[in-house]
């Protein structure tokens, strides 16, 4: 997406950051214990807009875009993965002197979130928001890194996914996650899947992205972890972060009722009250 974000969500804290090999967009405020704000596969800070201002009431917050995706601009697409992409936001945090209290990740930023913890990062504590942390099973197991890897290879291919979303079509990919958004919040999404630059960022993490390591170490992580999870998430089921608490050391894990994959956009001040809690 080009830069400036005049009419995005909090685009007051908005900045640019050029530290090799990407050029970040980052939104920070507030003042007191750093949180972290790290967001799922196709999304960007836009998903933090208003779960940021609760936290900045009492918290220093920093949100960042991951590389290719929303303002962020991916200066090198093979550093797309997990290990890679985590590596890039690890050098970034201590170029700028973030050393988070609590960091969140949202969906697939709950993956960098824990796996930040084990390069060196050492938050007290770690919140996760309806957390991927699971691979596909069975057919979709096979199919999902294939179509991704495919269509990240193909020349187009993103903007054959930007020509075909409409904002209905945009609206039911939402729905299909068991979260209600208000008008625009389905336009902020609408705006990023339309935006090839975007969409061929976000194809590029699908097809490099691999939890085998980290699901295989998840009894090592031992740093509180407070798993959040929408009862009515249909893209990430509750029974993913019920089986993660069960692994790791010194997990709690909260289910909302009523809320799905987007759980902290439906809700954001149960969602921060829960970060907060001690």
């Amino acid at each position: 997406m080009r830069w400036p974000p005049r009419d995005w969500p909090l685009s007051e804290y908005s900045r640019q950051i050029l530290h090799r090999p990407h050029r970040w967009h980052v939104q920070e405020a507030g003042q007191g214990p750093l949180i972290l704000l790290i967001h799922g596969a196709g999304g960007a800070t836009q998903s933090f807009r208003h779960l940021f201002p609760v936290l900045t009431q009492t918290h220093h917050v920093v949100a960042i875009d991951l590389p290719g995706q929303g303002f962020s601009q991916m200066g090198a697409r093979q550093r797309a993965g997990l290990d890679h992409m985590t590596g890039d936001i690890l050098s970034l945090c201590r170029a700028e002197g973030w050393n988070p209290a609590i960091v969140v990740g949202h969906s697939a930023g709950g993956a960098i979130a824990l796996r930040l913890w084990e390069l060196g990062l050492r938050p007290g504590r770690i919140v996760l928001i309806n957390a991927a942390l699971s691979n596909f099973k069975g057919v979709a197991g096979l199919l999902f890194p294939f179509m991704a890897k495919a269509l990240a290879a193909t020349p187009f291919s993103a903007s054959i996914v930007t020509a075909t979303s409409s904002r209905n079509v945009v609206q039911n990919l939402i729905r299909g996650t068991g979260s209600v958004l208000d008008e625009a919040g389905v336009d902020l999404y609408h705006r990023l899947i339309t935006d090839r630059g975007h969409i061929d960022g976000t194809l590029a993490m699908m097809a490099q992205w691999s939890l085998d390591g980290l699901l295989a170490r998840l009894a090592d992580i031992i740093v509180p972890v407070h798993l959040i999870t929408g009862a009515n998430d249909k893209a990430v089921p509750p029974s993913v972060s019920h089986e993660t608490a069960n692994i790791l050391p010194q997990a709690k894990l909260t289910e909302l009722p009523g809320l799905g994959h987007l759980a902290h956009e439906e809700d954001a001040r149960t969602v921060a009250n829960l970060i907060m809690a001690q």
